[in-house]
């Protein structure tokens, strides 16, 4: 025992003056030395770091506790004590004017009172950024152990890369601990977190989803905290899904819903009327601009609005919303070039303008430009300087970024869509919805009264747009998340508590697809190879496919495919050097298709790129994405352990003198997984089109292939509907091989049809004596896995 005068040993036998303290039962699971920090009269010879935590109960915590502690000299939650610095201090300061630290007592209280607890927070009340920290106070996660002897953990999800990264930078500062230590984030393909130290981590929801697959109590975890949930994302919903009954397993288990929008109800009811805590947004009045007559080229509007309010509006940001990648990048262009126009014929109007993309591809340094000052005035009397972002709807409600001003919003975002009927899977360019027109509006009266320019009318406005966007559980491909719900141990798919149910169809169409690809047998179970396939990060074709490369001696090849088709587009293509980048394109071709040509890329890549400025002038001199490349190689080393934690041998087929085996061999594996997204070429010459086998969808390859000819067979990795349906990424497949790896789906039987296709496989049935019998790739490998795990 420590005495409470001098921090000595205490001598044998009663001591004098008052009784000993009684031990605190809240802290039984400290060691002696933690202990001591639950002691109404702790020693203030006690680690400098735990003064600030003194008289702390885990989840008895008051207000009044959490405010004295921010103001301690000492930072409770670093591993080793040490001060605050001045910039804690600073940003302290700021924090306190947010909405939501006026409502400290009112969360600590209804947190600490219920298991569950529903929150609206308006985008720009802090509820992202402080929440987590207000739970780190009242749960002391570091002091906790869980069953593996690291630190409880309290996770915050998002639904997007973007927002888990650059939050947690953020709440690193704000906590003044280490990026990557005390606070941390796991998105797909990156974890950075430390698991001696990290207790606040912020995640997308996927990713607490994988983790749950192997851990089905989240064991680890004190508190969970779903952000954003009003985006009703597939992951999010699976994860209330499992939530709500893992509370009645684990009542030690908290968790807090947050959503930025009024669907409270919705939410409070699912979690059987848990109770709700409102924090109001920080708003200043909003005037909204309407366009008299719908706009016919949303984006050339775009561009021309933000350049007016450059040249005619007050001192201020711009935030404009567009779709993607290559909208946003080409809008970036066109304005930066405008804005230099302006500045060299008004500069007495026009100061400098700052133009910064932001979409979720894009790398962490590049994305923390947003939060980067406007521009400075050129001279002391001249115009002001200006900064716009030019966002995906990521920064409609994942994001707040101080200074917008004036908000332009075209009312278009992408959306992901899919048919069960022709199991198309596709993202297009979609209307918002009110609720999404709201929160644009919403971002422009943050720090000032602002103006929203929305670039359609109000007619359309009140009649064209739907009140709110539909759950994505209802328009996705849910073949994905049936093999995660298996690996999960939820049985009954149909009877799940789910908190919009999808389609039966759509659930139907995802069991087919996982039993044609063996991941399900004939009762629905999951199969040892669906088993491995749950543990792969990917889509279940491409899972499927690299399972298979194994069997046929070309993982390595396939493992840098599936890595290329997870990234986006290497391939640049600018507007003013179109014939040059189709040119460096071409000498990477492969005629037999795209997937074969991402591998030479791939190939050259590694060969050519010895460091980052060999990397950066080779990617240039051939119009490459050197962003892209390195996130594919990252990728490609993340699989390739998985492949190694499951016995998968890493191996590839001899090249010299057996190249036309090396290439066969590649496109039989991206076969196995792919089967049933094939077309097959109907007519001749001009007039000859493919049409999808099965579904019937008449479709074209797309511009951008290199494949250089029209085989009969053709394999797509994605349908694109725009203004025709094309198949991109496609690659020549033989049909023997359709026939060889998926014999119950080419099966001349299973054609309804008497087609073209039905009798090109009654004719290679006839002349493969016994070639169904010899079984889809997916058997043999089970059998092969059997004899080597046996």
């Amino acid at each position: 025992m420590v005495s409470a005068t001098n921090g000595t040993a205490a001598p044998p036998g009663p001591p004098p003056g008052p009784p000993p303290t009684k031990e605190n039962p809240y802290l039984a699971h400290l060691s002696p030395a933690e202990r001591a920090i639950g002691g109404a009269d702790a020693s203030s010879s006690s680690s400098s770091s735990s003064d600030a935590l003194t008289g702390f109960l885990p989840r008895r915590v008051t207000s009044k506790q959490v405010l004295a502690a921010l103001e301690a000299p000492m930072n409770p939650f670093t591993s080793t004590p040490k001060p605050y610095s001045q910039k804690y201090r600073d940003i302290l300061a700021k924090r306190k004017t947010l909405p939501v630290f006026a409502q400290v007592d009112d969360f600590l209280q209804k947190f600490q009172e219920n298991q569950i607890l529903v929150m609206i927070g308006e985008t720009g009340s802090g509820k992202t950024t402080q929440i987590p920290q207000f739970v780190a106070y009242s749960d002391l996660p570091h002091m906790k152990r869980g069953p593996d002897g690291a630190p409880m953990l309290i996770a915050c999800t998002q639904p997007r890369r973007v927002a888990a990264m650059s939050v947690a930078k953020r709440v690193a500062e704000e906590m003044d601990v280490s990026l990557g230590q005390e606070v941390g984030y796991t998105i797909r393909f990156e974890d950075a977190t430390s698991k001696p130290h990290t207790f606040l981590k912020y995640m997308t929801d996927g990713m607490l989803l994988r983790e749950a697959m192997h851990d089905k109590m989240l064991s680890r975890y004190s508190t969970i905290i779903l952000d954003e949930a009003h985006e009703r994302t597939l992951a999010t919903d699976i994860l209330m899904g499992l939530l709500k009954p893992l509370c009645a397993k684990r009542p030690d288990l908290k968790i807090v819903v947050m959503s930025a929008t009024l669907e409270a109800e919705k939410f409070q009811k699912y979690f059987n009327s848990a109770p709700l805590l409102k924090v109001p947004g920080r708003t200043f009045p909003v005037e909204t601009f309407y366009t008299p007559e719908p706009e016919p080229d949303y984006l050339e509007a775009a561009i021309r609005t933000v350049l007016m309010i450059h040249q005619a509006e007050d001192e201020g940001d711009i935030l404009l919303f567009l779709t993607g990648e290559e909208e946003i990048e080409d809008a970036c262009r066109k304005i930066r070039a405008g804005a230099d126009e302006l500045a060299a014929t008004s500069p007495e109007i026009c100061g400098p303008l700052k133009v910064v993309p932001l979409y979720s591809s894009l790398p962490p340094q590049q994305q923390q430009k947003i939060f980067d000052a406007a521009p400075a005035r050129l001279s002391p009397d001249g115009p002001p300087g200006r900064k716009v972002v030019i966002s995906t709807n990521i920064a409609e409600t994942s994001l707040t970024i101080d200074g917008i001003v004036y908000v332009v919003d075209p009312g278009f975002s992408k959306q992901k869509v899919y048919n069960p009927r022709i199991r198309v899977e596709s993202l297009l360019v979609s209307p918002i919805s009110k609720a999404s027109a709201q929160q644009r509006m919403g971002r422009a009266g943050r720090t000032r009264p602002g103006k929203c320019f929305r670039l359609y009318t109000e007619k359309d406005f009140v009649n064209e747009l739907i009140e709110s966007s539909y759950p994505e559980i209802l328009r996705s491909n849910l073949a994905n998340t049936v093999l995660e719900l298996k690996k999960l141990g939820v049985d009954n798919l149909v009877r799940f508590d789910y908190m919009d149910a999808p389609a039966p169809e759509t659930i139907m169409r995802a069991l087919e697809l996982l039993n044609y690809l063996a991941a399900f047998d004939d009762n629905g179970n999951l199969t040892p190879l669906g088993e491995i396939m749950a543990e792969f990060p990917l889509d279940p074709c491409l899972a499927k496919m690299l399972i298979c490369s194994s069997d046929l001696g070309c993982s390595n090849e396939i493992l840098s495919i599936t890595a290329m088709l997870s990234v986006p587009n290497v391939f640049l293509r600018p507007n003013a050097q179109r014939q040059q980048a189709d040119t460096a394109k071409a000498a990477f071709a492969h005629p037999d298709g795209d997937h074969l040509t991402l591998l030479n890329v791939y190939h050259a890549y590694k060969t050519n790129c010895y460091d980052k400025d060999s990397a950066s002038n080779w990617c240039w001199q051939n119009y490459l994405s050197l962003r892209a490349l390195q996130q594919a190689d990252n990728v490609r080393q993340q699989l390739s352990r998985t492949m190694e934690k499951f016995d998968l041998d890493l191996v590839s087929n001899q090249f010299e003198g057996n190249e036309r085996r090396y290439y066969e061999n590649i496109s039989r594996a991206i076969t196995c997984g792919f089967f049933m997204q094939v077309a097959h070429k109907s007519g001749a010459g001009k007039s000859a089109s493919y049409t999808t086998i099965k579904d019937n969808q008449i479709v074209a390859p797309h511009p951008s292939t290199t494949l250089d000819h029209s085989p009969e067979f053709l394999l797509y990795n994605e349908f694109v509907l725009t203004t025709r349906n094309f198949i991109r990424t496609v690659l020549e497949v033989r049909p023997e091989w359709l026939l060889e790896y998926a014999p119950s789906y080419y099966a001349p039987e299973a054609f309804k049809d008497d087609g073209e296709v039905k009798r090109i496989m009654q004719g290679i049935s006839r002349k493969l004596k016994g070639g169904a019998s010899s079984g889809n790739g997916s058997g043999r490998e089970r059998e092969k896995k059997k004899a080597r795990k046996g």
